[in-house]
Order: C-alpha cells, then sequence, then structure tokens
C-alpha cells in the first residue's frame, strides 16, 4: 500500500496489463525493447521513473504508444479532472514529457519541454494538433517539412506520417490528439 502523500502513477500497473495481455515475459519485453529485465521490472513495481525514450522504447516492445501508456496509468472516468502545472507526471523530470491530460479519455494532450529529437516516425490512427507554445519546431509530415514558432499549430489528420524536432532552447510544445480508442470519422 502507497503511503498517503505518496501520488500513485499506476504506471507499473499498466505496463504489466499490457504485457501480461500480449503474453509476453519481461525478458522478451526486454529483448523487443533493449532495456534490461531489473530496469522493467522496477518500472512495473514503480520503483523507477522512465524516461520519454524509454518508455517510448517500451511501448513500441508493447505495440502501443506512450500515450496510450500514460492514459491506461490513471484510468479513472472523470468528468472534471485538474492537472495542476506541478503535478508529479508519470516521467522522469529529465523526460521534459508531462501528461496533460490522464485516464482513457477522447482527448489525449501532452507537453513537451525542452530538446526533442526527429528520431522516430509517427502515424497515428486519429487527427493530432501539435502547438508550439514557446521557441520553435520542425514537423515533417509526408515529405514535407513545417517550420514552426511560437504561436503556430500544425494540424495532421489520422494517417499522416510525421516526426518532430525542437529547433530553439527553451521550446514547449503541446500535442493534442484523438485517442486511438476512439474512432474518429468524417461524416
Amino acid at each position: 500500500m502507497r503511503a498517503p502523500d505518496e501520488r500513485a502513477t499506476g504506471l507499473g500497473d499498466a505496463l504489466r496489463r499490457r504485457r501480461r495481455a500480449l503474453d509476453l515475459t519481461l525478458a522478451a519485453v526486454a529483448e523487443r525493447s533493449g532495456l534490461s529485465v531489473p530496469f522493467l521490472s522496477q518500472m512495473e513495481n514503480e520503483r523507477a521513473r522512465p524516461s520519454m525514450r524509454s518508455l517510448q522504447r517500451v511501448a513500441d516492445a508493447l505495440q502501443t504508444t506512450a500515450v496510450q501508456l500514460l492514459a491506461a496509468a490513471d484510468a479513472p472516468a472523470r468528468s472534471v479532472d485538474l492537472v495542476r502545472a506541478d503535478a508529479d507526471a508519470a516521467l522522469a523530470p529529465e523526460a521534459r514529457a508531462r501528461p496533460l491530460v490522464r485516464g482513457r479519455q477522447q482527448m489525449h494532450a501532452l507537453e513537451f519541454t525542452g530538446e526533442q529529437h526527429a528520431d522516430r516516425e509517427f502515424r497515428h490512427r486519429n487527427d493530432e494538433l501539435l502547438y508550439v507554445a514557446d521557441g520553435a519546431a520542425e514537423v515533417e509530415a509526408e515529405g514535407r517539412t513545417h517550420r514552426l514558432v511560437a504561436g503556430d499549430t500544425l494540424y495532421l489528420t489520422g494517417g499522416v506520417r510525421h516526426r518532430w524536432r525542437t529547433t530553439a532552447p527553451g521550446t514547449r510544445v503541446l500535442i493534442v490528439a484523438v485517442s486511438d480508442h476512439v474512432e474518429a470519422g468524417g461524416a
């Protein structure tokens, strides 16, 4: 049982549920992700807080996304949910990523701060919006590069291949997406 003042992230439970749903051992996830079995065990037992990069590697190994794992980490349904700016995120401080929406909702939102690299391509089933709150970012989408500065927004419909990175110090990017468990479609 957790101490009353300790914020339960639930990320470990979400990782364990997903791993077991795929009938995988920790060793299999370690092999797929390139992370160690002890580190994965510590993550599942909430004794280690992964960086965003490590969480994405685990998500890839579990055939899901970091956003879905974070959403599953805090699954209770809410009609109103306040996420404070200083709230303890499910990720390590050096990860520079913070969930802005908790639980299994129709919308996901993450705030990324600091340096981010375009080392991974994304292709989501549903729509996504990128908003540059501070600094600058560059997004490659469907073979075209879009340079964004503070206040710019880029909307990507479901299925668009893209990758992004920050291009200025102090950059803060908000990403809002329709959840994968919701089927977004045109009328």
